[in-house]
């Protein structure tokens, strides 16, 4: 999909280029105790210590790991570094819109998630003819398809850094062929990674486990996001028109999933148990937010049911925070996650959740007192819960309070951009090192070795 603000050439970027005539300038990069030497009142880098910093992103549509690349370039566009972001074909307008003015948008049209051969020969020269123009100092890749092309064209480029942001694990969950195939890529990228980025300690220790990477290399950083947004939220205005009540009808229960239509998120499969909670609660509104390639199926799912009148199809919501406040009850039924943001979310909202047992998960939630935790093959018994948790008011007013009470700073967005920058330093610090280079402040930008 072509946007506006994707560009197949440079783009400004053309204009802003350094001429280092083959090596990569960068500023002295200093230690976390006197980084704000480098930066004004309002924590912009000066221009000496400006970085370029090339993500990659396979998709860029509206799901977790596209909304945290996004964030990712914002942060440090709004504090000076040029900022770019590859994307493949998948693009979806909504979250293109989040993208700060100062990011420059680049498309990759044979980058897709599919395995093809002959498009991921094509989006790997691709990817490594731009590092090379853009003369980047920094390469942080997302996802799994666009963490293995863009590292390797990053390593082909030249480029002194390159981040993995571990969103997922894409060994984990799958079958024994695809399972094989990534493991045995990523063991072949990790030599030509500076940093591995995952986004809970359950992800990363998934790898290690796995022999990807050294464990000097790994690092967790949780996916940051606007907490005081959720945390304040009030139910949108129009929810009786979105529950489809009349005017006098009684306020329904409420239970909610945010999950893009895809295979792993299991909407088909939870669909075919709600029918029991809707007969035995049948006051009883299921509210599924979001989009995908999967959506229209699960709305034939549920015409075949019969649950026309318990279902509700909420499309993809740009102000998520009110649907949350109009839940009583959140729900996450996928088979295979990093740490998604929307669970912190549900929790930032004051409410809790039900959710399948995955890795990760627990470094937030408790089960008794935010949340409950069902067996991932088991929908039947998170079926079952989610009924007996309606019906328990006590006990569902119990765990809201827990929720509302939960730790989330670890999810601050601004935490999270200062911990990946300093990741960022401490990399580009040890390649300096690597190559004899002094790590001292010169009095003018260093050139660094390739």
């Amino acid at each position: 999909m072509s946007l506006q603000r994707s560009s197949t050439a440079i783009g400004r970027s053309g204009n802003q280029k350094h001429a280092r005539g083959g090596s990569a300038t960068i500023g002295w990069i200093e230690p976390a105790s006197v980084d704000l030497k480098s930066r004004d009142a309002e924590g912009k880098i000066e221009a000496a210590h400006r970085l370029r910093i090339a993500h990659v992103i396979t998709r860029l549509i509206n799901g977790g790991a596209d909304e945290n690349t996004v964030y990712s370039c914002n942060w440090a566009a709004q504090r000076g570094h040029d900022v770019f972001l590859l994307h493949g074909e998948a693009v979806h307008p909504e979250i293109v819109a989040k993208v700060d003015p100062r990011v420059e948008l680049i498309g990759i049209p044979d980058l897709t998630r599919s395995l093809s051969p002959a498009s991921d020969v094509r989006a790997l020269l691709a990817l490594t003819l731009r590092f090379r123009a853009l003369n980047a100092d920094i390469v942080h890749t997302h996802t799994s398809k666009a963490g293995i092309l863009g590292r390797f064209a990053a390593w082909a480029a030249g480029v002194p850094v390159i981040i993995h942001g571990v969103h997922i694990v894409p060994f984990v969950n799958v079958g024994i062929a695809e399972r094989l195939t990534y493991l045995a890529l990523e063991k072949l990228a990790a030599p030509v990674t500076s940093a591995f980025i995952s986004v809970s300690e359950g992800i990363r220790d998934l790898c290690m486990s796995a022999g990807v990477g050294h464990a000097d290399k790994h690092h967790v950083v949780y996916s940051g996001f606007d907490l005081d947004r959720f945390r304040n939220a009030s139910p949108p205005a129009d929810w009786r028109e979105l529950l489809r009540l009349t005017p006098d009808a009684p306020r329904p229960r409420v239970l909610l999933m945010i999950a893009a239509f895809e295979l792993r998120k299991r909407h088909a499969e939870f669909l075919e148990v709600f029918k029991k909670v809707a007969v035995r609660l049948p006051d009883t509104v299921l509210v599924l937010a979001g989009d995908g390639p999967l959506r229209s199926i699960a709305e034939q799912q549920v015409n075949r049911l019969g649950l026309q009148r318990r279902v509700v199809f909420a499309g993809y919501r740009d102000d998520p925070e009110r649907l949350i406040a109009l839940a009583d009850l959140c729900l996450l039924c996928s088979i295979r996650e990093g740490l998604p943001r929307v669970l912190m979310q549900y929790l930032a909202g004051g409410k809790p959740c039900v959710a399948c047992d995955l890795p990760g998960l627990r470094e937030v939630l408790r089960p008794g007192t935010n949340s409950v935790i069902t067996p991932p093959d088991d929908l039947g018994a998170m079926a079952d819960t989610t009924a007996t948790l309606l019906e328990d008011r006590e006990r569902l007013a119990c765990l809201a309070r827990g929720a509302a009470a939960t730790d989330l700073s670890n999810w601050d967005a601004n935490r999270m951009g200062k911990q990946i920058d300093a990741i960022y330093r401490q990399a580009l610090n040890q390649h300096l090192a690597s190559k004899g280079a002094s790590t001292r402040p010169p009095v003018r930008n260093l050139a660094l070795p390739r």
